[in-house]
């Protein structure tokens, strides 16, 4: 069942379980160990919660070599973005995890095998499986490659509502109006898609302005740019 995985695990990371039970331990959902009474693991859960640990201690562990001169709330803010369900399912779904999956045949039909909550619980658990297969180095050798190396490229910041940030730091001395006014808006291009640019205002100034591929994203990309302004200074 897990013989691909093992494959591209080893050809994309050098990893190689020593232990194979391990592997298919985390990725055996409960539902599946009480339709197939024969079969002789145990489903993911003790892995899960040890993978939780391991995942706490490795991200503030790297956040705190790599940014030294950050202080406990921008290193909080970006480990609470890296270390929840949307993260881990993302990055879970990107090793096509979900394919692996040993699942109930009731849970299949509801779905369940593209669920962030699932694939978080699943991701836990391989990282539990890795500490207690290959130890500590090789989860850090792993999560530089695959998790900690997308920091940089801004891949969490879709983790982080900042728009909600920006009114509660503009708003803590007391209500202000905050508003985003459309720009402009591009035409539909060969590819059938459109550039917005939105401006985010307080009590009529422009504080920053944002581009995206929707209103949506350029509200976001708007408030980021003025929170962040605003909290550097």
């Amino acid at each position: 069942m897990l013989d691909k995985l093992q494959t591209q695990l080893e050809k994309q990371f050098g990893i190689k379980f020593n232990d194979s039970k391990l592997l298919v331990e985390a990725f055996t959902q409960g539902n599946y160990l009480n339709e197939h009474p024969n079969f002789k693991g145990h489903d993911y859960q003790r892995l899960e919660f040890l993978g939780d640990a391991v995942m706490q201690l490795q991200t503030a562990q790297y956040l705190y070599k790599n940014y030294p001169s950050w202080d406990e709330g921008q290193l909080t803010e970006l480990r609470i973005a890296m270390v929840q369900t949307r993260s881990f399912a993302s990055l879970a779904k990107q090793l096509s995890f979900n394919e692996y999956i040993l699942l109930g045949h009731g849970e299949e039909l509801n779905g369940a095998r593209n669920r962030d909550s699932l694939l978080e619980d699943v991701w836990e658990a391989f990282i539990g499986a890795l500490y207690l297969d290959q130890g500590a180095e090789t989860v850090t050798n792993f999560l530089t490659q695959h998790m900690f190396n997308k920091i940089k490229t801004g891949f969490y910041d879709q983790f982080i509502d900042y728009k909600s940030k920006l009114q509660e730091f503009l708003q803590k001395n007391g209500a202000v109006q905050i508003k985003y006014q459309k720009l402009s808006q591009s035409e539909l291009d060969e590819h059938n898609q459109q550039q917005f640019t939105v401006a985010v205002e307080v009590q009529g100034k422009v504080l920053s302005t944002g581009n995206g591929s929707s209103l949506k994203n350029a509200e976001k990309a708007a408030a980021r740019a003025a929170y962040q302004q605003l909290t550097q200074k």
